[in-house]
């Protein structure tokens, strides 16, 4: 027997948010050691949805000890898996990466033996790329490489907006009422790309409008900041052109958590200028990083951060189990 098999997974809903708060503030200081997140408001968010006892998952208990947990949410017939994180166990010897496959191992299980669910997605933005494929390609998961990105605004240098005005457009930073029109934007601007197939809330406009109240409304990704996000709009059309979602994920830290152009307007360098012009307002207001993610296979958008100056600092997994969709032909 493996010292990993040796702890006792329980059922998440018979866990109070006080008995897991001990792990959930080691785990925000791995968020705020490796990608300079602060992670407590998000902590704090999921320790609500325990108290409430109705989240999915499992807990690792170690003579008494919790060592780890896992959870996930359900979405009509999908379900996600949010996180999984665990400690090491000394008294069994099992390590931190063995307790987390256990978890996921049970969860991935009653997930794919689940009435009903027949699409699972996860981002374990936190754990490194291949510490948890085995796992997933095992269960019959399609495995993605994520990069994750970090820009410092030093010497970032205020833009001019000549490129804008030759193409008859305004930038302006985010208003409440382009949360319908940007949903429709997501939506046809993921069209057959691959981030829709690893997030199938980009392939519809009631999916998208999802994505943006979790992103505008709730700290999962940090503090939605509406000053420093981006709109582009064409003369005389309401419907946005492009757009820059930027949250604040640190006192001095902000995250791209979208950034997309319309298709008829791709190959004019606007995703470029509402980088700049955001990495240009954080760095007046006082920040020192900017972050983002993409998927590694995105190789021109990928391309496009490496010459502004992003540099990769973390590599992680997507995770795709799907019986109704085949993955599309091309980007």
């Amino acid at each position: 027997m493996t010292p990993a098999l040796q702890l006792e997974i329980f059922d998440l809903r018979h866990f109070s948010a006080g008995s897991l708060r001990p792990l959930l503030d080691a785990e925000s200081c791995v968020w705020s050691e490796r990608l300079h997140w602060d992670y407590r408001a998000s902590a704090d968010l999921l320790l609500q949805y325990l108290d409430s006892r109705v989240l999915p998952g499992f807990v690792a208990v170690e003579n008494g000890r919790i060592s780890g947990y896992i959870f996930c949410v359900y979405e009509d017939n999908k379900a996600v898996i949010g996180d999984v994180f665990a400690l090491d166990a000394p008294r069994s010897g099992a390590t931190a990466a063995e307790i987390e496959q256990q978890l996921l191992r049970h969860l991935l299980e009653m997930l794919q033996n689940t009435p009903g669910i027949d699409r699972i997605e996860s981002q374990l933005l936190l754990h490194p790329h291949g510490l948890h494929a085995e796992i997933f390609h095992h269960a019959g998961f399609e495995v993605h490489r994520r990069m994750f990105m970090e820009l410092s605004l030093e010497r970032i240098e205020p833009q001019t907006a000549s490129r804008l005005l030759l193409a008859g457009m305004t930038m302006r930073p985010w208003k409440d009422e382009d949360f319908v029109p940007t949903g429709h934007l997501i939506s046809q601007a993921y069209q057959g790309h691959l981030d829709s197939h690893i997030n199938d809330q980009y392939r519809s406009t009631a999916g998208s409008l999802r994505f943006l109240h979790n992103i505008v409304r709730f700290p999962g990704c940090g503090m939605f900041d509406p000053e420093g996000s981006r709109i582009l709009l064409k003369a005389g059309q309401q419907e946005p052109a492009g757009v820059l979602l930027c949250s604040r994920v640190r006192g001095d830290v902000g995250h791209v958590t979208q950034v997309c152009v319309a298709k008829s307007y791709r190959g004019l360098g606007l995703g470029e200028i509402m980088l700049r012009d955001c990495a240009a307002n954080l760095k007046k207001r006082g920040f020192h990083t900017l972050t983002l993610t993409v998927t590694a296979s995105n190789t021109n958008a990928a391309a496009l951060y490496e010459r502004l100056g992003f540099v990769e600092t973390h590599t992680f997994d997507a995770m795709v189990w799907d019986h109704r969709q085949t993955r599309p032909g091309g980007l």
